[in-house]
């Protein structure tokens, strides 16, 4: 806001001293604010970095046993086996709000809770090396749904504090100092009022003395 354009009241200095207070309790509470949002979202990184290492480490042990498996049996035999999957899993999406913030949570629920519903197959006829990677995959698929919840959370997480920062940075280095700047403008403006409207009452004073002795 440039001074210029302020009009120099004692209305619109009380109504900027309003604005600057609001304007500092905003930008502490939005610093709080982004503190607190970049401390949830350094643990989330931790927690999706481990994740990351746990599901790849399960896809790269389950892509070995497919491959031992593949090697092991039939290759119309392996595709007949697993043609018709048998578990079927639904996913819910529900909604946590961490400061402000939309953060997804997966809910998974199972057509059955049979643990041997993952296998499409009979376990006579194929091998074991296939039920070792059927398996694992199923094992992993917990954390596969955890690890795409947690780096959603990170990417919005990291827009929020993006945003936060944005917010903080335009208080401190926008609102605040030409605020400021603006009260003293208008301070100064007022204050040279009444110094020139204190001249002017004794200019006037000295003149009505000086009439009052030349007619007693």
């Amino acid at each position: 806001m440039a001074s210029t354009h302020i009009t120099p009241t004692r209305m619109e200095l009380t109504r900027l001293k309003n604005k600057l207070v609001l304007a500092v309790r905003g930008h502490r509470r939005l610093k709080d604010k982004r503190d607190e949002l970049m401390r949830q979202f350094m643990e989330m990184i931790r927690e999706n970095m481990e994740l990351r290492r746990k599901v790849e480490a399960g896809i790269h042990a389950a892509g070995q046993n497919f491959v031992i498996a593949k090697a092991a049996m039939d290759a119309a035999a392996l595709n007949t086996a697993l043609m018709v999957p048998k578990q079927e899993i639904w996913l819910e999406i529900r909604r946590r709000n961490v400061m402000g913030v939309n953060i997804p949570v997966f809910v998974t629920k199972t057509r059955t809770a049979d643990e041997n519903d993952i296998y499409p197959y009979g376990l006579a006829f194929t091998s074991g090396d296939l039920d070792l990677a059927v398996k694992s995959l199923a094992d992993i698929l917990p954390d596969m749904l955890k690890l795409a919840e947690t780096e959603k959370a990170c990417q919005l997480m990291a827009e929020e504090i993006e945003k936060t920062r944005r917010r903080v940075n335009a208080l401190e280095h926008v609102t605040i100092p030409e605020t400021k700047k603006s009260i003293r403008y208008i301070t100064m403006k007022l204050d040279e009022n009444e110094r020139s409207a204190q001249v002017r009452l004794m200019k006037v004073k000295d003149l009505m003395l000086e009439e009052a002795h030349h007619y007693p």
